[in-house]
């Protein structure tokens, strides 16, 4: 609590200040209440029954706002939390994502923070003030009544000794529900994004079943937190009504003895005084418990390691290379070291002997060379899982070699930053992201205060003049979650004029033409030769038409090139490329034939 509340210690200061004035308002009413029943039929009483309403209004008008200052305090808290949360899970290391699912990750920002936003708001300032007001209502007590004081003292320590015992178990109880509803969250979330698939195989009970499971454990572990808190306020109720009944039956005794009416009804108001924050007080501790079981969910959100920001990498995180005896970082002497010897301008993207593995002992990559010039196309084409998709994941800095080096620009990547690395890409993937909102904010997503020639440009340049006439609105049509109003080839397009649009001095596209029909595979062949003659091109490919005219293709095979040279130089060389271009050309004929 100390670490959330840092920089907002002034408002907990006047909001605490409100609260005992208050309070000490409230404390002061009982005394008035005394002189005001001990005076009548002696006197006349207005004045002081003015001045007890006044106190009344006063205090009010004062928790009100000491109230609101506390509630505004706890959602700044809690704002500052989340920002500083989203941004810690939007910088992940890459093997983070694949560690942790991200309705969970998402539910921590959401769900978790909430509690402990009631726990900052509410619990802190509630167990602050409702220990002081209860230690001057004691005071008070205990100045007209020590021995009943002592009777009511018993009484509230009994419950006090069974509420301690009880908030272990509330705290472990609200642990294990804020980890059920990320478990729904992140359930949920894997359903609906394959909701086609959970369709056609008709798997919606199977879903509905699994998601039930953690809605069950939710239910649960919220059941037992109902269970340990019922009993805490029963046994604050109890301690309140026997410190009443105490009051009541000994005071009633001894009124008349020594006691006057008056000081038996200030003790009853004292007494009923101290239930509110003896209640608050009970109350914050299963909050902080509560809220310590969130807060230990966002801990360890914001304790998983992040992208470094600075130059430089972190190799060696995915291990050590099983195979080529290299392992550790391959800093900027090694890279200097193996960088080429070229005579010409350096290359757009170069990698040198580079290694690789997303886990110890497993290698993807073993030694890879390779160079994109800043004009031109280059090819990579192998069997899956040859390494290919890893390489674009280096390229684009979503992770750091092990051994080797990647340059950009004649630059090692770790002289410099990866926002400096990234600036000079674009990406287009297999998975084409379409976010929702309209089809101009995803083609300008990159370059937010783009043009409209701009934009035109890029909507030529990847075919799009069709969908943007389609779609109602045009440009300003708002496209679905996932984009799903549109095919698999017109998101692939819009990602493209998405990459387009930042003029990339190396634009990587992983299967461009995989969800394109003949003529605008035919079209995309074509705006790839025209972009490669502005910027590097670096390609993922199957199909032979679009490699068949890159400048240079790389043939990989288990993370090796094994081949090196243009279309017809490969099918005369490399036995590896020749088996893949017959495959291909028997797959596209099958194609064809079925279409025909």
């Amino acid at each position: 609590m100390v670490r959330l509340t840092a920089g907002h210690r002034p408002a907990i200061a006047v909001a605490c200040a409100l609260s005992l004035v208050a309070s000490a308002m409230g404390l002061a009413q009982p005394l008035l209440a005394r002189q005001v029943v001990d005076a009548a039929g002696h006197g006349p009483v207005a004045w002081p029954l003015l001045l007890l309403a006044g106190l009344f209004v006063a205090e009010a008008v004062t928790g009100a706002v000491g109230r609101f200052l506390l509630e505004r305090m706890g959602e700044r808290v809690i704002r500052t939390l989340r920002h500083g949360l989203v941004a810690h899970l939007l910088r992940l290391d890459m093997r983070e994502y694949g560690r942790h699912r991200s309705g969970d990750l998402i539910s921590r920002v959401t769900a978790d923070t909430t509690v402990i936003r009631e726990a900052t708001a509410q619990a802190l300032v509630d167990l602050v003030t409702g220990l002081l007001v209860s230690a001057g209502a004691l005071a008070l007590m205990a100045w007209l009544d020590p021995v009943l004081l002592l009777l009511v003292a018993a009484t509230v320590a009994a419950a006090a000794v069974l509420v301690t015992s009880l908030l272990s178990g509330i705290r472990g109880a609200a642990e294990r529900t804020q980890g059920a509803i990320g478990g729904i969250a992140a359930d949920l979330e894997r359903a609906l994004g394959a909701l086609p698939m959970v369709r056609v195989t008709c798997a919606e009970d199977r879903e509905a079943a699994r998601i039930g499971t953690r809605v069950d454990s939710a239910y649960h572990a919220g059941v037992d937190t109902a269970k340990l808190a019922s009993f805490m306020s029963s046994a604050v109720e109890l301690a309140v009504q026997g410190s009443f009944l105490v009051v009541l039956v000994i005071g009633g005794m001894r009124v008349g003895d020594a006691d006057s009416l008056g000081e038996l009804l200030a003790f009853l108001l004292y007494a009923s005084y101290l239930v509110v924050p003896l209640s608050s007080v009970f109350r914050a501790v299963g909050l902080l418990q509560r809220g310590m079981g969130a807060y230990h969910r966002v801990e360890q959100a914001l304790s998983l390691p992040r992208e470094t920001t600075g130059t430089g990498g972190t190799a060696g995180t995915g291990g050590t290379i099983g195979t080529g005896g290299a392992t550790g970082t391959a800093g900027t002497a090694g890279a200097r070291r193996n960088a080429p010897a070229t005579t010409g301008p350096p290359d757009a993207l170069t990698l040198r002997d580079v290694h690789f593995g997303y886990r110890p002992g497993r290698p993807v990559l073993r030694g890879v060379s390779l160079c994109v010039p800043h004009r031109g196309q280059v090819a990579l084409v192998g069997r899956s899982g040859a390494g290919k998709t890893t390489i674009f994941s280096l390229a684009a800095r979503f992770y750091d070699t092990q051994a080797g080096v990647v340059l950009f620009d004649g630059r090692p990547a770790s002289e410099l930053t990866r926002r400096q690395c990234r600036e000079r890409i674009a990406l287009v993937d297999q998975n084409t992201h379409v976010l929702h909102g309209t089809l101009w904010d995803n083609i300008t997503y990159a370059v937010p205060d783009a043009g409209v020639a701009q934009v035109d440009r890029v909507v030529r340049l990847a075919n799009l003049t069709d969908v943007v006439e389609r779609l109602p609105g045009g440009l300003a049509c708002v496209l679905g979650e996932r984009g799903t109003t549109l095919s698999g080839g017109e998101r692939q397009r819009v990602a493209l004029a998405r990459a387009l649009l930042t003029r990339p001095s190396l634009l990587l596209l992983d299967e461009p033409t995989s969800h394109l029909d003949a003529i605008n595979e035919a079209a995309l062949s074509q705006v790839m030769r025209d972009i490669s003659r502005e910027c590097a091109l670096l390609v993922i490919a199957h199909r032979l038409s679009t490699v068949q005219n890159a400048d240079r293709i790389y043939v990989l095979d288990a993370g090796c090139v094994i081949a090196s040279g243009t279309h017809d130089e490969l099918l005369l060389s490399s036995t590896a490329y020749r088996e893949l271009a017959i495959a291909q050309t028997l797959r596209e004929a099958d194609e064809k034939g079925g279409t025909r």
